[in-house]
């Protein structure tokens, strides 16, 4: 039996996604789903809020760190802070084809629920669950009831059944801008996606020593349905 000071620790998972939903020639070619999974201390908080106001201080605009948005210049120097904090950082991705994904598959509630299962599994096979307390699970906010509906019913679904007894989970949109750990995932994430997407590794490569999993969940499969 665990003892209760050993299940002190607390798993945090940040997800997020890049791609689009479009299931034809002119979407995405890929879809992905990324998640961070780490403990506290979150070590990197403080450089990146001293190079938000550095950057600041040179009159750049800049709220908050999002990737696609963010100009070269600024991404290596996040990227760089990120990479100095990943040793306490697991990233596991799934990626998906989407010219490969059934009909059936595509709809919102259809598909969160499918290919947030696997993802998570990849994510808690890293842990012994038995020596955590709790996990927390950030998403961005997500302002579309029905896919927010989707996500948390995959998210609560699986940790229901694979926390042991007495291991709680909590689950919360936020926007990203109000988390340094969501803009990591986002960063995280854009790196992912761009390799699969355009071919482009720069960013992917300063990030890939802490890459646990990296599924294509259709690589065996054959069907094209466009």
């Amino acid at each position: 039996m665990i003892e209760q000071q050993n299940r002190k620790r607390i798993l945090y998972i940040f997800l997020d996604e890049g791609g689009n939903l479009d299931f034809s020639g002119s979407g995405t070619k890929y879809f992905t789903f990324t998640s961070l999974s780490k403990e506290r201390p979150f070590k990197e908080y403080k450089a990146m809020n001293d190079l938000k106001y550095d950057l600041i201080e040179l009159e750049t605009e800049i709220e908050y760190f999002h990737a696609s948005e963010d100009r070269q210049a600024v991404r290596n120097r996040l990227f760089n802070i990120i990479n100095t904090h990943l040793d306490q950082t697991r990233l596991d991705s799934l990626i998906v084809e989407k010219r490969k994904t059934g009909p059936a598959l595509r709809a919102e509630e259809k598909f969160y629920p499918r290919m947030l299962g696997y993802l998570l599994k990849y994510v808690v096979n890293g842990y012994d669950l038995t020596m955590f307390e709790k996990v927390i699970v950030f998403t961005d906010s997500i302002p579309v009831q029905r896919k927010k509906k989707a996500i948390e019913k995959a998210i609560k679904i699986f940790l229901a059944n694979v926390l042991p007894s007495g291991v709680t989970y909590s689950i919360f949109h936020h926007a990203s801008k109000s988390n340094y750990d969501l803009q990591i995932a986002d960063y995280c994430n854009w790196a992912i996606y761009r390799k699969w997407e355009s071919g482009d590794a720069r960013s992917y490569d300063i990030i890939k020593r802490v890459v646990r999993s990296e599924f294509d969940i259709f690589q065996k499969g054959t069907k094209y349905y466009y």
